[in-house]
């Protein structure tokens, strides 16, 4: 998603609106999905209105422009909107830890899992308390939806991968039966398969 259409959207959906305004609009709703400062938004602003998306309704002391979407604009999103596929892009610095967790030895490990799930515990009161007592229709509430479901899915993944650990450390611990004594977590299993 780029910070045009994210723009666009809440213009859209709001009505006209500063940058000042749309910087707090960003703080409130969309930093949860997309995270943007006035440092970003300002200068878009100034490209969006020179390639005819916005124009400048009204303009006030020091300089406060209010900024209004155009036919052009509302065309742009709609374009975004029913042809753009999202970009799927596995980058995430949680699943780069996840998978490199064995790295670590156990209580390591176990630590690191731990606050992965304070972590995904907190994201999701968090976005509970956006909820509220019930859940209200309209702008913001399908992507509210889905951080939800995806936060508790993460509490669950970090739940079963401190489970599976704590297991596979037991194991670890019991008395080898064969010739190879048990590896430490993250050790190189192989080599014992290989001779």
């Amino acid at each position: 998603m780029s910070l045009r259409i994210a723009l666009l959207g809440l213009l859209s959906a709001s009505g006209p609106a500063s940058g000042y305004d749309l910087t707090k609009k960003f703080e409130t709703s969309l930093a949860h999905v997309w995270q943007a400062g006035h440092s970003q938004i300002y200068p878009e602003l100034a490209k969006m209105a020179a390639d005819g998306l916005i124009t400048v309704e009204a303009e006030g002391s020091r300089g406060r422009k209010i900024y209004t979407i155009t036919a052009d604009g509302r065309g742009e999103l709609h374009r975004w909107l029913t042809g753009h596929t999202p970009s799927s892009s596995p980058r995430s610095e949680i699943a780069l830890q996840a998978f490199l967790t064995p790295l670590l030895d156990t209580s390591e490990a176990l630590a690191l899992l731990e606050r992965m799930k304070a972590n995904f515990e907190a994201r999701l009161a968090e976005l509970l308390a956006l909820e509220g007592p019930r859940r209200k229709p309209g702008y913001g509430r399908y992507a509210l939806d889905l951080g939800i479901r995806q936060a508790r899915m993460a509490v669950e993944w970090a739940t079963d991968s401190i489970a599976d650990l704590k297991e596979s450390a037991a194991h670890a611990e019991e008395p080898a039966t064969g010739d190879h004594e048990a590896q430490p977590h993250g050790g190189p299993e192989a080599e014992c398969a290989g001779k």
